[in-house]
């Protein structure tokens, strides 16, 4: 029976062109299965092959876990104290094994334990297909769209298999069985059956790709995409710089007579696509993004990075998109969040944040609206600045004598460190449990206590908007830790 056992080894290994030791592994895990249900409980067994003779034998294991841990599976597992009783120096996660009868070859016969060995040998053989496909360096799938499988599409290349599912493809496209279709190579999960290469058609990175195939000059290092923002099947924007100034980047991702931008275009069912040139200053950038809309005057938040983008009537509609979608685009492209707003509601919001100003200074420095009017014309904002600037600066406002520059200074400190003072009082009433949350930092802690916000539940009762405006956070990040502070609501309804 040992020399007809390797000789099934060495027929399925021809066969299914595995190599022997899988093969080997299967049959061993097969007479391991076989062998357990000769016991009761869940027990672990092992068996080992001589790869040479065809001998075999079996053994029950049970594997070293802390004394302080417990059984958790006490037909599987041994104690450590118990186990240095038998085997002085064995470590904790080793097993201590026990010979035991082995189960005849003959009984291998059974459905169960061939099912094992195929499905070993059908794992290893789609292994291998999956190494030999990832290693060709792909980005993009090509296939044939095969069936659907509960809303996803199963895409087959070859004997290999992708996942489209339904989130990443483009709204309204229809697929249908034997359709040819491309997709970005997202992730691939071996623990998924079927279909591990998961694909999309949504994402940015599949219009890079796209477009790094009909454009040579990124291949060859000339151009390079920066950045990319789509609403997939409708329209999208990407970022260009060229390395070479004899390259116009708009114009080559262009093609002759649109001939490579259209390639794209037809490959994303009609997805339109805008191509800005990439710049190192903020504002252009976003200036650029913005097109075909023309901005008449752009206002740099730094610190919320957050831009304020000034149109005339005619460019309004023009700038926002329909429903929000030029700004929404413009706004992925660049990282920056975009205000759009009139000429007349950039003046009122001016007006309101000089208002602001002027009033903080009056107050702080206790000043008349005269000298504060004058900080705020010569550009001081904050007390910070007043404080700190070099004093040369301060010096050379006409209004100001020496004697006038630092007393303000003087008041401006006193302020910032009164300020201080009060600042780290409110953070210490935030509450413990608003302390914990997962997600908040120190920094969001202090926003959050600047604003009145101290425990959880007050977190839990703001709205999307009202913590953005506090912390500053995208509106993602702002919904998820609403969200996580509001758990405990329903842990306790529960």
């Amino acid at each position: 029976m040992n020399r007809e056992l390797l000789m099934l080894v060495e027929a399925i290994s021809r066969e299914k062109s595995v190599e022997r030791d899988v093969v080997f592994g299967a049959v061993e895990a097969a007479l391991a299965q076989a062998a357990k249900k000769l016991y009761e409980g869940e027990v672990d067994m092992r068996v080992a092959i001589d790869r040479d003779t065809g001998e075999y034998e079996t053994f029950r294991r049970w594997h070293v876990v802390p004394d302080e841990a417990g059984l958790q599976l006490p037909d599987q597992e041994i104690l450590l104290f118990e186990a240095k009783e038998q085997i002085p120096d064995i470590e904790l996660d080793e097993y201590i094994e026990e010979p035991v009868d082995s189960v005849p070859i003959g009984r291998i016969g059974a459905m169960a334990a061939k099912q094992v060995i195929l499905q070993k040998i059908r794992d290893a053989e789609r292994e291998m297909l999956l190494n030999d496909f990832m290693s060709r360096g792909e980005k993009i799938f090509t296939g044939t769209v095969k069936r659907m499988d509960k809303g996803d599409i199963l895409v087959e290349s070859g004997r290999v298999e992708g996942r489209l599912r339904r989130s990443e493809m483009i709204p309204k496209e229809n697929l249908r069985n034997g359709d040819r279709v491309r997709a970005m190579i997202m992730e691939v999960d071996l623990t998924l059956r079927g279909a591990p290469i998961l694909l999309s058609r949504s994402a940015p990175e599949f219009m890079i790709e796209l477009f790094r195939q009909e454009v040579p000059e990124i291949e060859q290092g000339l151009l390079e995409i920066k950045s990319c923002a789509r609403d997939p099947g409708s329209r999208a924007k990407i970022a260009v710089l060229s390395h070479d100034k004899r390259v116009d980047p708009i114009g080559t991702c262009v093609g002759v007579r649109g001939t490579r931008v259209n390639a794209v275009t037809n490959e994303l069912a009609g997805e339109r696509v805008d191509i800005v040139l990439w710049s190192e200053d903020p504002a252009q950038f976003v200036i650029g993004a913005l097109a075909p809309a023309n901005v008449s005057s752009i206002v740099v938040d730094e610190e919320k990075h957050a831009m304020d983008v000034v149109v005339d009537e005619e460019n309004l509609a023009i700038a926002i998109g329909r429903g929000g979608q030029n700004v929404r685009l413009a706004s992925d492209l660049t990282g920056w969040k975009i205000n759009i707003m009139d000429a007349q509601e950039s003046a009122e919001k001016q007006a309101e944040e000089t208002g602001t100003t002027r009033k903080l200074f009056m107050e702080k420095l206790d000043v008349d609206e005269e000298i504060a009017d004058i900080l705020i014309e010569e550009g001081f904002t904050n007390l910070e600045e007043v404080a700190y600037v070099p004093i040369q600066e301060m010096l050379d406002i006409e209004s100001f004598d020496e004697d006038t520059v630092n007393e303000l200074r003087a008041r401006a400190k006193d302020a910032l460190l009164t300020m201080e003072i009060a600042h780290e009082e409110s953070v210490e009433e935030v509450s413990q449990d608003l302390r914990d949350l997962e997600g908040l930092t120190p920094e969001l802690i202090s926003k959050l206590a600047d604003a009145g916000v101290q425990t959880r539940d007050d977190l839990a009762d703001l709205a999307v908007d009202e913590l953005t405006d506090i912390t500053g956070q995208s509106e993602e990040d702002a919904r998820a830790l609403i969200l996580k502070a509001r758990e405990h609501w329903f842990v306790d309804q529960e």
